[in-house]
């Protein structure tokens, strides 16, 4: 796989998981919201890495490492950092029973339709940015 295809598979990857986070909105499964929106933005960070990079991504799930290994963390606003920070334990924390349940009561359907806009947004303007 060259380059622009390696690319290309990150940004489908980050639209598949995106367009899902929305169909589990639709089925009520906010969980399952939060986590899409932060592999939504781990993807298309790790789209914009190998697009500026001859190598494949690291392998991590750290929004802010991923940000920084790509270049973008000086580029972001602080609206940004501070909604990677909002998405980084949707990922882990929601895997583990002891967190399932404060997750849970903090992804409300209002708080999940502002996670899917915010995650669009960012989503957006990293494909700019590439």
């Amino acid at each position: 796989m060259n380059k622009r295809e390696k690319v290309e598979y990150w940004i489908e990857l980050s639209d598949y998981d995106l367009e899902t986070s929305e169909a589990m909105l639709s089925s009520k499964r906010y969980l399952y919201v939060g986590y899409l929106c932060h592999q939504t933005i781990e993807k298309i960070l790790k789209a914009y890495f190998v697009s500026n990079n001859n190598e494949n991504p690291p392998y991590t799930h750290n929004l802010s490492y991923l940000a920084e290994k790509t270049g973008l963390l000086d580029q972001l606003i602080e609206d940004q950092l501070l909604f990677l920070d909002e998405l980084e334990p949707l990922n882990i924390e929601s895997r583990y029973p002891e967190h399932k349940d404060k997750i849970l009561k903090f992804l409300t359907i209002e708080k999940c339709l502002i996670l899917l806009k915010k995650t669009k947004e960012l989503q957006q303007w990293i494909k700019i940015k590439l």
